[in-house]
């Protein structure tokens, strides 16, 4: 009786220790993805600055305050992984939501000041080449987030990775709207595309901050 209780604390003790390895396995996981999105971003500002100013293309600037946003989305999500408990993931989840309606607000004002204005940008192979490449490494990480905040049961971790899947719908946005520009002459197309964008991003704020978590 005593080898049999024995061997169900062993096991008992076994799985736990199995639970709590995979969960730092996880855990660091998340913090790889997080820094790598950081580090992206950081890059990504000063490319974004460069091309903006020389080909005066709004839309790339807008861009670049996206990567702000996302910047500090992922710093939001490195601050919670780094602790635990239910009121931490409810302040981190409402600061990634300030973020989104930050985004939401901007690309409004920005995609109707372009229509109304007619704005029309120089080429930008620079931005061309940059969002094309940052549109597929965003979907990576986003997808990345996605599976390790589920395997976490994290929904801040997994709301930074709808942040980032819009990032990365943003530079595919932002990328059609420049070839467009180049290939045709149609400069409305980033603007129209933006208004798509504020929809998403404003579903995000109805989530996170009016709908049960």
């Amino acid at each position: 009786m005593l080898l049999q209780t024995d061997r169900r604390i062993w096991e008992d003790h076994a799985v736990t220790s199995t639970d709590d390895t995979t969960r730092q396995t996880l855990v660091r996981r998340g913090f790889a993805l997080e820094y790598a999105t950081l580090g992206w971003n950081v890059i990504g500002i000063v490319v974004l600055a460069v091309a903006a100013i020389s080909a005066r293309f709004v839309a790339l600037a807008g861009f670049g305050l996206d990567s702000l946003i996302e910047i500090g989305a992922s710093t939001v999500v490195i601050w919670e992984l780094s602790g635990t408990g239910e009121n931490r993931q409810r302040r981190a989840l409402k600061l990634i939501g300030v973020g989104f309606a930050l985004l939401a607000v901007y690309l409004l004002v920005q995609s109707t000041w372009v229509l109304a204005s007619e704005f029309r940008p120089h080429h930008s192979p620079l931005g061309i080449g940059w969002t094309a490449v940052t549109a597929a490494v965003m979907f990576a990480l986003a997808a990345g987030k996605a599976r390790t905040g589920t395997a976490l049961d994290n929904p801040v971790l997994k709301t930074e990775g709808r942040v980032t899947l819009i990032d990365g719908l943003l530079a595919v946005a932002v990328l059609l709207g420049l070839l467009l520009n180049t290939l045709a002459g149609l400069w409305w197309a980033d603007p129209a595309a933006g208004y798509v964008l504020v929809y998403y991003a404003l579903r995000e704020v109805k989530e996170i901050f009016f709908d049960d978590h």
